[in-house]
């Protein structure tokens, strides 16, 4: 199975790292509250970016960004940032992670998940955007010896990282009252999501499992993979972690699944798919047997926005609480 770098800020390397020595799992989705469209939503006015600036890259380095006319963004998360801003017709390649429908027709400039220097290299672009997780060194290195400005951001680990990441990245671009003008439309929206949540005497327990069935790959969630502040915001436990898991994931197990004792499953879309959507999915040793699997109580994100924690976080955040409570929503 290719590498997956799905969560574009590191906690999913954990999964990276055991996916290539194969592990065990489960996911799946009976729900009918849609997802979040894929598509972003640009601020009404588009900003002219004011450069030259300097600002401070998360890898310890200063970058000066003199011109913003080619970006390429390395990770999803980051190209959802530059579109949302408005300055998506600037974009002149994308990582295999960003799906959302504007960025689709682009440039792929990833094999598998590892970032080609010579492809990226070959559009001529004047700032590259990366994550701590952006690899190889080797690629990243090449891009910086000729000469092109990279900006490293700070992962996203949660709904705290929302506003900081979006900032980075405006500043970069020299844009930072439309990065203060899209950092307080997302918190807001966020906000008003969390206000909704139905007020219920117990909060239900959600385990996140990662799976890729065709690998055999079957993890479960537990402290910094990313979904904890998530679930919550939505009002539920996150049972991983609640259950004593200290990794980001762990290879799932009976056991495993017992003591967390799951209420309802949170997957990522195309991991359900990969096991056979909920059928297969109660057929992982132990599942059923969790008060998740005996309901079937699913929730389903797509892959390339549940832990982005951007400027969709609203939507995913939105889509997990509808599935969660049904009609109990408000």
């Amino acid at each position: 199975m290719p590498r997956l770098r799905t969560r574009l800020a590191g906690a999913l390397l954990t999964v990276l790292a055991l996916t290539l020595t194969g592990c065990g799992g489960t996911g799946s989705s009976a729900t009918t509250a849609s997802s979040p469209a894929n598509r972003v939503e640009p601020l009404t006015d588009t900003p002219e970016p004011q450069l030259p600036v300097t600002v401070s890259s998360a890898d310890g380095k200063k970058v000066t960004v003199r011109e913003a006319r080619r970006i390429v963004p390395l990770s999803g998360s980051l190209s959802e940032i530059v579109f949302t801003l408005g300055l998506g017709e600037r974009v002149v390649a994308r990582d295999i992670t960003a799906t959302f429908q504007q960025a689709a027709k682009l440039p792929l400039v990833t094999r598998n998940h590892d970032v080609s220097a010579e492809s990226v290299l070959s559009l001529k672009p004047d700032l590259v955007l990366a994550e701590k997780t952006t690899g190889p060194s080797e690629a990243m290195g090449q891009i910086r010896a000729a000469g092109v400005p990279v900006l490293v951001v700070d992962p996203a680990q949660g709904l705290a990282d929302v506003g900081p990441r979006i900032q980075a990245v405006a500043d970069a671009l020299g844009v930072p009252a439309a990065g203060k003008e899209l950092t307080k439309r997302s918190e807001d929206r966020i906000a008003a999501v969390r206000k909704a949540v139905p007020a219920h005497k117990e909060r239900p327990r959600v385990a996140f499992l990662y799976l890729r069935g065709s690998a055999s790959v079957y993890l479960i969630g537990g402290k910094g993979s990313g979904a904890t502040s998530l679930l919550e915001a939505a009002g539920a436990v996150d049972a991983g972690a609640e259950s004593g898991l200290e990794q980001d994931f762990t290879a799932i197990t009976t056991e495993a699944l017992a003591k967390a004792a799951p209420d309802a499953i949170l997957v990522m879309t195309k991991g359900l798919e990969s096991v056979g959507g909920i059928d297969g999915l109660v057929k992982i040793p132990g599942v059923a047997q969790t008060p998740a699997g005996m309901d079937r109580r699913i929730v389903s994100i797509e892959d390339g926005v549940l832990l982005n924690y951007g400027p969709r976080t609203d939507q995913v955040l939105k889509s997990i609480v509808a599935q969660l409570y049904g009609d109990d929503t408000k």
